[in-house]
């Protein structure tokens, strides 16, 4: 099963770095700065939202109909003209449902990490979020994964390649000081502002280079 990181070194997830950074006009390397750390940031929020079983249901719901990993066979049209502007639009989407109220925090937090700024980092996420998605409808098809605890498997194995027996370890570090917002523990694993550096938190920090 491929982890994140075979995506963004993939000669796919170099075609989708350059698409992206052409899209939003900035450096290839500041782009890929960006997606490296807003990828586990969106994956991590999602696997919090599947441990509800209304928020499984709608994310099961979505992978098995609109985003079943189609937008990825076709990037060089995706990229072509400019993103389609429904791309963008059901990125925002995504982005609100899964981020919810933090949608800030986290577009300044990539801002202060990246260099770029506030509105790029959001445009950057925009584009980026329909891709996570459809990477993760691909995965599910492949995996036959069918049930809330087959999601959040797969979404754990692909934030770091765990095995079974660690993901209710990864849950337990997504949601470091135990207050159920995922985003401020797994920002800080990313940020590398987390007081926490083993298990996951230095695996990504480790991985990124943050």
């Amino acid at each position: 099963m491929s982890g994140l990181l075979d995506l963004l070194s993939s000669p796919m997830g170099k075609q989708l770095i350059s698409g992206v950074a052409n899209q939003t006009g900035q450096p290839e390397n500041k782009t890929a700065d960006v997606l490296s750390m807003a990828m586990p940031l969106l994956l991590g929020a999602m696997k919090k939202n599947v441990s509800s079983p209304k928020g499984a249901e709608g994310l099961m719901n979505a992978l098995s109909s609109k985003h079943d990993g189609g937008l990825l066979d076709n990037l060089g049209g995706l990229f072509g003209g400019g993103v389609d502007p429904s791309v963008i639009n059901d990125g925002a989407g995504i982005l609100g449902h899964v981020f919810g109220g933090k949608q800030a925090n986290v577009e300044n937090a990539l801002s202060q990490k990246s260099g770029l700024d506030a509105g790029t980092v959001a445009q950057i996420l925009k584009i980026a979020a329909p891709l996570v998605m459809a990477y993760l409808g691909k995965e599910k098809a492949q995996s036959n994964v069918n049930d809330a605890n087959g999601l959040s498997s797969l979404l754990g194995s692909m934030l770091g390649g765990q095995p079974e027996q660690n993901q209710n370890l990864i849950t337990t570090l997504l949601d470091a000081d135990g207050d159920g917002s995922v985003l401020d523990d797994v920002a800080g694993m990313v940020m590398g502002t987390s007081k926490k550096k083993s298990g996951l938190g230095g695996l990504l920090g480790g991985l990124f280079g943050k």
